[in-house]
């Protein structure tokens, strides 16, 4: 295969998926939604062959040029374009991938910030899709996006998985939107901002990091804390998704920020 414009394998990330039980749990979660399909980072066509079969609409997208070119022509029932994950449309309402491991986080934060799909089910690297599902507890994201998606691990795929095989293991994550969210659209960017105060406060304990992240008083941190059923040695990490829209709900407005 030539040299793609946009670099080689490693400036492009190419992990190829070849786990046979992977795709097939793969085929399974995106068989459990409904609509049309975008996939992205399509490479030689392994998952995208699966996808085809589901009979439904599918849009299949790789940065590399000669590619999608030959999966152009294997399938040709198959809407295949040469674009980037960071910048193609996304209107589909199922978005699947082997995401490129070292765009990882970039494509994730894209994908939170887009309005119309309703289902994800992505490979990414293991220790990602661990953290992203909250094993050993939230990260900053997770705890951002938590009041309007949810997200699930499905398995550990090996690096001998993939060709060529990468330095880590990989992860199946899906991320699935709430069909009623825990806390309105308008107040998603202050309470992101709130969380990451959270998340980089400074303090011996949580209502104490809470009042200085809200600008309140460390009382009234402590009844809003109480009000959402956190622990009084919990840290940022160990909140759920219902504690942390209960947190905001019970912050006075004066800290919240503009809604």
């Amino acid at each position: 295969m030539p040299r793609s414009l946009h670099g080689g394998r490693h400036e492009l990330g190419q992990n190829f998926l070849i786990h046979t039980p992977s795709l097939d749990r793969i085929d399974t979660l995106v068989r459990g939604t409904l609509g049309s399909i975008l996939e992205i980072g399509a490479g030689d066509g392994a998952l995208t062959r699966r996808l085809a079969a589901t009979g439904r609409p599918l849009t299949a997208i790789d940065i590399d040029e000669h590619r999608t070119r030959r999966l152009a022509r294997f399938l040709p029932g198959v809407t295949v374009r040469q674009a980037d994950a960071l910048r193609h449309p996304v209107r589909d309402p199922v978005i699947v991938g082997n995401v490129p491991f070292h765009l990882t986080t970039p494509i994730l934060r894209r994908l939170l910030g887009e309005p119309r799909w309703t289902d994800a089910v992505l490979v990414t690297q293991w220790e990602v899709a661990r953290k992203r599902a909250g094993v050993g507890g939230q990260t900053m994201m997770t705890a951002q996006s938590g009041p309007w998606f949810t997200f699930a691990l499905h398995g550990r795929i090996p690096r001998s998985g993939f060709t060529p095989a990468p330095s880590v293991d990989g992860g199946i994550l899906t991320i699935t939107r709430r069909s009623d969210p825990m806390l309105p659209a308008r107040a998603r960017r202050s309470y992101e901002r709130f969380v990451a105060a959270v998340f980089s406060g400074r303090g011996r304990s949580l209502d104490q990091i809470v009042a200085g992240a809200a600008r309140i008083d460390r009382r009234i941190a402590r009844l809003a804390l109480a009000h959402a059923g956190v622990e009084p040695r919990a840290l940022p990490r160990d909140l759920t998704a219902s504690q942390w829209a209960a947190l905001w709900t019970a912050l006075p407005r004066s800290g919240r920020g503009a809604d």
